[in-house]
């Protein structure tokens, strides 16, 4: 089974209940703004592509606060939102993408909006959902810790442990705990709001949580 449509309608669900004008934790962003972010990210090739080329970033940017304005009313957010929902058109890349681009992206986009407002609990996922979140986390996990300052070795609950930096000279292993959910939060910037523990020697810990900040 495939898990990032199940994770779009948790995003388009979330979003729904927070209405337009609910702090997300991603700086700067009401829910109205997260919301024109994913329509753009899917539904519009040049606005789109600001993700990931800086010289775009700046379009990227008008075209999310220019979006989220038409959410104020509830008539204008809800439009919105069933076009978050909406699977993107067939000759998008994001269609293409399924599986391996959208599941974290909509995870971590269902949070930002869930804990904008603070401290709640973990939402209960499926036992297969959680799996494929933790492949996807690992698959990624030594490019986003490549500039880490220590080895890294990541721990979920059950035992299950994956090493995904090796330490570099000088350096010992970092372990970080916690539930899947909570361990790909952090890995993604979101570590100031996830629930996940670092062991290690201080000078390392210290230095990584600099780096990727936790609560």
């Amino acid at each position: 089974m495939t898990w990032h449509r199940t994770a779009r309608a948790q995003l388009a669900a979330v979003l729904t209940d927070a209405g337009p004008d609910a702090p997300t934790l991603c700086e700067g962003w009401q829910s109205r703004h997260l919301a024109a972010h994913m329509v753009l990210r899917e539904h519009s090739p040049l606005a789109g592509a600001g993700i990931v080329v800086p010289a775009l970033a700046a379009h990227l940017e008008r075209a999310i606060d220019e979006l989220a304005d038409t959410a104020r009313s509830e008539e204008g957010y809800r439009d919105l939102v069933s076009r978050v929902a909406a699977e993107p058109a067939a000759w998008s890349p994001m269609s293409w993408a399924g599986e391996q681009v959208n599941l974290v992206e909509y995870f971590v986009h269902t949070e930002d909006v869930r804990r904008g407002g603070g401290p709640v609990p973990p939402r209960a996922l499926d036992p297969e959902h959680i799996e494929a979140l933790w492949r996807s986390l690992v698959s990624r996990a030594s490019m986003i810790y490549r500039r880490a300052p220590a080895g890294i070795v990541l721990v979920r609950p059950d035992g299950v442990r994956q090493r995904v930096r090796r330490a570099p000279n000088g350096h010992g292993t970092i372990v970080i705990r916690g539930a899947v959910g909570e361990l790909l939060l952090h890995a993604f910037g979101r570590g100031a709001a996830a629930d996940v523990t670092l062991e290690g020697a201080a000078d390392d810990v210290e230095a990584l949580r600099s780096a990727l900040p936790t609560a």
